[in-house]
Order: C-alpha cells, then sequence, then structure tokens
C-alpha cells in the first residue's frame, strides 16, 4: 500500500484544532489538518449534490483567489491509499479555478459507509437552504433522516464538528437546542423539521430510489414527482431500461406512461422494447382495421338508378353484381 500521512488520533475537538504531532509523516501539518494535493482525492462516489455554478461558483473562486481555502475540507482514508472527499467538492473545485492544486485536509480514518454518508449530507445542508436544493438532494437528505441507520447522537457530533472548523470560536449547544434538534422517529418529525406535509416527504423518500440518470431528469422538470413515484418502485435494472429508451429519443413521460410502465414492471412484461412502446405511445395505438369503414348511399344518388317502390334487398343485390362486374372488368384491363 502506498505511503500516506498519518495523521495524529483526534480525541476532543480541541486537539483537533490545535494539536500538532511532533516528527508526523504528513506534510506541513498544522492544527491537526494535512496538507494533500488535489490529485490524492477522490470525488465521494455518487455524491447526490450539485456543484455550485454562476455567480456562486464565480464568488467562492474570487475569494479564494484572494484568501485562499479558509475551512479545511474533510476526507476520509481508503485501502488503495488514497483519499475520498467528504466535505468539500465545491471548495476544491472552486480551489482549482483559483489555480491551486492542494489544501488543507481533516483526514478520517475508520468511518463507516453510513457516518461518511453523514458528513456528505450535513455539509450540504449546512451550506445549502434545503428549499432552494432539487427534487432529488431533497430526497437525499430526508433519506438520510429517515433510514434506521440514523442516529441523531451522530448527527449532533457531526454538525457541531463541522460548525468549529467553520468557526473555533463555536461553543457546541445543547442537544435539546432549536439548532440540533429532537430525535427523529417518524416521518412526522422529519416533516415538521424541513416545513413539509407528510405526503411530501414520502414522495421525495421515493425519488431517492431512482437512478441517477432519472433523478437528473426530475430535477430539470422533463417530468413530475408522480410520475417519479410511479417509476421508483421499478427494479433498478428496469430502470435503466427506460433511461435508455428516454436517451435515444424525446419521449415524455406523464402519469399514465409511468403507471403503464410499473404495471408492466410487476407482470415481469418490462424491457427496452415494451419501455419504446410505452413511451412512445405505439402500446395505445389502436391497430388499423382490415374491414373497409361503413358507407351509406346518399338517396340522391341511388334515385337515379332505382324506382321509388324497389326494395332495399333487391338495391344490394343490384349495387353487389355491379361492383362484381367493374373489379373483375378493371383486373381484365390491367391485364390486358
Amino acid at each position: 500500500m502506498p505511503d500516506r500521512p498519518a495523521p495524529k488520533r483526534i480525541k476532543s475537538m480541541d486537539e483537533l484544532l490545535m494539536a500538532v504531532e511532533p516528527g508526523s509523516q504528513a506534510t506541513n501539518i498544522k492544527g491537526g489538518v494535512v496538507h494533500l494535493k488535489f490529485s490524492q482525492v477522490d470525488p465521494y462516489p455518487k455524491h447526490p449534490f450539485r456543484l455550485y455554478s454562476g455567480e456562486r461558483l464565480d464568488d467562492m473562486v474570487a475569494s479564494i483567489s484572494n484568501y485562499g481555502i479558509l475551512t479545511p475540507m474533510i476526507a476520509r482514508t481508503k485501502d488503495n491509499g488514497r483519499y475520498e472527499m467528504l466535505a468539500g467538492h465545491n471548495r476544491m473545485n472552486a480551489g482549482r479555478l483559483a489555480g491551486l492544486d492542494e489544501g488543507d485536509f481533516v483526514i478520517k480514518e475508520n468511518l463507516s459507509d453510513e457516518e461518511a454518508w453523514m458528513y456528505v449530507i450535513e455539509t450540504n445542508v449546512m451550506q445549502r437552504s434545503f428549499a432552494d436544493m432539487l427534487s432529488s438532494e431533497k430526497a437525499a437528505v430526508l433519506a438520510l433522516r429517515h433510514s434506521k441507520m440514523f442516529s441523531q447522537g451522530k448527527r449532533n457530533d457531526i454538525i457541531a464538528e463541522l460548525k468549529m472548523l467553520e468557526n473555533p470560536q463555536y461553543i457546541k449547544e445543547n442537544g435539546t437546542s432549536a439548532l440540533i434538534g429532537q430525535k427523529l422517529t417518524s416521518r412526522e418529525k422529519v416533516a415538521d423539521e424541513y416545513g413539509l406535509s407528510k405526503n411530501t416527504v414520502a414522495r421525495l423518500l421515493r425519488v431517492d430510489k431512482l437512478t441517477a440518470p432519472l433523478k437528473k431528469r426530475v430535477d430539470s422538470e422533463e417530468f413530475g414527482i408522480y410520475p417519479a413515484v410511479a417509476l421508483s418502485y421499478i427494479a433498478e435494472a428496469e430502470q435503466q431500461d427506460i433511461e435508455k429508451v428516454l436517451s435515444k429519443n424525446e419521449f415524455k413521460v406523464d402519469m399514465k406512461k409511468a403507471e403503464m410502465l410499473r404495471s408492466y414492471s410487476e407482470s415481469s412484461k418490462l424491457n427496452e422494447k415494451t419501455a419504446y412502446q410505452i413511451l412512445s405511445g405505439e402500446v395505445n395505438k389502436k391497430p388499423k382495421s382490415t374491414t373497409p369503414p361503413p358507407v351509406k348511399i346518399k338517396h340522391k344518388v341511388y334515385s337515379k338508378y332505382f324506382p321509388a317502390d324497389t326494395k332495399a334487398s333487391e338495391i344490394e343485390r343490384i349495387v353487389d353484381e355491379a361492383l362484381e362486374w367493374y373489379f373483375s372488368s378493371k383486373v381484365k384491363e390491367e391485364t390486358a
């Protein structure tokens, strides 16, 4: 395994911010923070939040150009000797745009995937307004809060750590304070925390079940939350088939199509071919009839040839004979 900096085991936030490990192999350790090349740090896989763009990104680049990256980023160690970003994707992106190729990191070791995920989520919740998040981003936040592995105690500790990194004067508030909040044990409490209805929370939790490409389509409003909920009950492999069809065509996904896709999935009939037939509308098209449409002959037409007292059956017989003669004569002309 490649050599990497060995940061000091941190026992408290005071040590994190103040301690220096004598003789450490890490480069430029200051206050428990390790200096790393950006090339050593990989982005968090399936990071659910979009990077800053536009004016917000421009402001961050300008600030970093003038003052550097003021708040250390957070990464965890990987088995291959590299690091995985937990908090700081936007800082690293803006730093690169500002001409930097390295920065300060707090390194986390022996984190579970669940704990790493909490760092990713909580950092972005602190930095962004929940109301301004995209649907898939809100879904990721709510899914964490609602998951069985969610720990309010761990969340409180992570929030406190993140706040102390931003502001060393921050004093951890009491666990019952409004900032930290009470333990969330139900969908109702999650809804209350974010000012949402229980039904909205339920729908957003379903959006989190979509594949990443379909989430992007929800975020860009190619289709709404209700069709998204229907699609979320479809298996991942089948969602990938749906995405293949959508990526090759400009089909719209409405509620009727989404429910039909789900129905086909439940009956094990959904694949790329049937997804195409549903999304194109081909399934609902009536087959062309091989029977000619009924024809009603107007009175002014047949009255020229038949007396008024002629029975309908007699008219039909004569018309049939006349048509038979007409078409047989036509065939003879074409073959002559």
